[in-house]
């Protein structure tokens, strides 16, 4: 009896995979992703409120936005492809709403992947 429930135990944490936050998985091929995510939720850059991460569709693929905030002025959101390659950065003191070289507006809004 004590090796089964050793066994499902075991089971149980090697097929799952640690939520972003409840209820928001992030697919398992995509470990850079969550791994940035824990980076920035966990670290100096987000804010400790409103801070939050949205997915997109935009130029046909996949982007996620990381918007630290307001805790700061001039702050950036950087954007990044599903393989965490940072395509730039939107807002700061310019105002940028460019991400290779095309209006981030055009973009879908998918979901939130994550928010505090």
């Amino acid at each position: 009896m004590k090796k089964i429930f050793v066994i499902t135990l075991f089971s149980v944490f090697v097929s799952c995979t640690k939520d972003v936050s409840p209820g928001q998985v992030i697919p398992a091929q995509q470990t850079c992703l969550q791994t940035k995510i824990n980076s920035f939720s966990s670290g100096n850059y987000a804010c400790p409120t409103g801070a939050n991460v949205k997915e997109y569709l935009f130029q046909n693929s996949t982007v996620y936005v990381f918007d630290p905030g307001n805790c700061m002025a001039d702050m950036t959101s950087e954007v990044i492809n599903s393989d965490c390659q940072t395509l730039g950065y939107l807002g700061g003191f310019a105002g940028n709403i460019l991400i290779n070289s095309e209006d981030f507006s055009n973009a879908t809004f998918v979901r939130t992947v994550w928010t505090n």
